[in-house]
C-alpha cells in the first residue's frame, strides 16, 4: 500500500540514522520508497529541506505528493523549497495536492515543534512492524498515512484510505509476536479513534449542507410569496 511516511526526531543525527534505516530497509526489500527528504524545523521555526540523491528509482514520478506535504508541514517557505527541490511540480499546497487528511498534518505539526528533524517519504509498505522497529529504536515518532487514489480528498475517501490501514493493522495484530501486540492495538484504537472523528465530521458537513440548501429554499419561496403580493 502507498502510504505518506513521517518520522520525526529529536535532532539532525537521529534523523540521518533514521533515513539511513528507511534506505535499508528499502534495499533488503521490506518497504520500496519512492521518495524522501529531511525536513528540519529551526529555533526560530523557520525550515530547511534537504532532497537525498538516493530517493528511489522512480522518485522523480512519484514526489509530486511528497512535495505538497513538505510544503504544507514546512509552511509558505517548506512549499517554495518543495518546489525548488524539484520534489513538486507546482500548483497550490493544499490537502487535495497532498492526497491526505487534515488530521494527518495536524498531528504531524504538533510533534514536529522547532529544533526537531523529521524524514518524510513516500513509501510502499505490506506491514508497519519492520518501519516502526528500527525507528522506535532509534527513537523516533512514526506518522503515516495511506494516499488517496483520486486528485480532491474528501472525507469519504480520507476514512477509506484510514479504514484500509486499519484493516491491515489487525490483520497484523493477529500474526504479531506477544511483544507487538500492545503497540499494535494502540495504533488500531487511535486510528479508529480518528475514523469515528472524520465520519461525524463528514456527517456534520453534510448537515450544514443541507441546512443551507434547506435556508435558499426558504429564502426562495419568501421572495415568490412576496413578489405574488405585490401582484395580487
Amino acid at each position: 500500500m502507498d502510504r505518506m511516511l513521517v518520522v520525526v526526531f529529536d535532532n539532525e543525527t537521529k534523523a540521518y540514522e533514521g533515513k539511513k534505516a528507511l534506505m535499508q530497509l528499502d534495499a533488503e526489500g521490506s518497504i520500496s520508497v519512492y521518495a524522501h527528504a529531511v525536513l528540519t524545523k529551526h529555533a526560530d521555526g523557520s525550515p530547511t529541506i534537504k532532497q537525498e540523491d538516493d530517493y528511489g528509482p522512480i522518485g522523480t514520478l512519484t514526489g509530486t505528493a511528497l512535495g505538497f506535504l513538505i510544503g504544507l508541514l514546512g509552511g509558505p517557505v517548506g512549499a517554495l523549497i518543495g518546489t525548488t527541490a524539484g520534489l513538486a511540480g507546482g500548483g497550490f499546497f493544499d490537502l487535495n495536492n497532498a492526497r491526505i487528511g487534515e488530521d494527518f498534518i495536524d498531528d504531524v505539526t504538533k510533534v514536529l515543534l522547532p529544533n526537531r528533524v523529521a524524514v518524510v517519504a513516500e513509501i510502499e509498505e505490506e506491514w508497519t512492524t519492520p518501519v516502526d522497529t528500527r525507528m522506535e529504536a532509534i527513537g523516533g515518532i512514526v506518522f503515516r498515512r495511506a494516499l488517496s487514489e483520486v486528485k480532491h480528498t474528501i472525507h469519504e475517501e480520507n476514512v477509506n484510505a484510514m479504514k484500509a490501514d486499519l484493516a491491515e493493522l489487525k490483520a497484523e495484530h493477529a500474526k504479531a509476536h506477544a511483544d507487538r501486540k500492545a503497540k499494535l492495538q494502540e495504533k488500531i484504537n487511535q486510528l479508529d479513534s480518528k475514523i469515528q472523528a472524520q465520519l461525524q465530521k463528514a456527517k456534520d458537513k453534510r448537515a450544514a449542507v443541507e441546512r443551507e440548501a434547506q435556508a435558499k429554499v426558504q429564502v426562495l419561496k419568501a421572495k415568490a410569496a412576496a413578489s405574488k403580493a405585490k401582484v395580487s
